[in-house]
């Protein structure tokens, strides 16, 4: 018994203290950015007002996001003529 109390002094003493720092909000992935055009735009903007209160990751991924939904998967829907054009 003399063994055990001071052990479970210590673990009483430690769970006592400061509570774990709540885990931070997952940022969203390029997919899902690329596939909300609203949101893209509102994190756009917020980008370039404040990048360094949202951070460079996220401002990273809204970029890669704008890019993607840009030049969309690089199929050309353009089909040019088989024959040249002539002028």
């Amino acid at each position: 018994m003399k063994k055990v109390t001071p052990f479970l002094c210590v673990l009483a003493i430690t769970s006592c203290g400061q509570p774990a720092a709540p885990a931070p909000l997952a940022l969203p992935t390029v997919d899902e950015l690329a596939a909300d055009p609203v949101r893209l735009r509102e994190l756009r903007q917020q980008c370039k007002l404040d990048r360094a209160k949202l951070g460079d990751e996220l401002c990273n991924r809204v970029a890669e996001a704008t890019r993607k939904r840009f030049y969309s998967d690089g199929n050309v829907p353009y089909t040019p003529p088989k024959e040249p054009s002539k002028f």
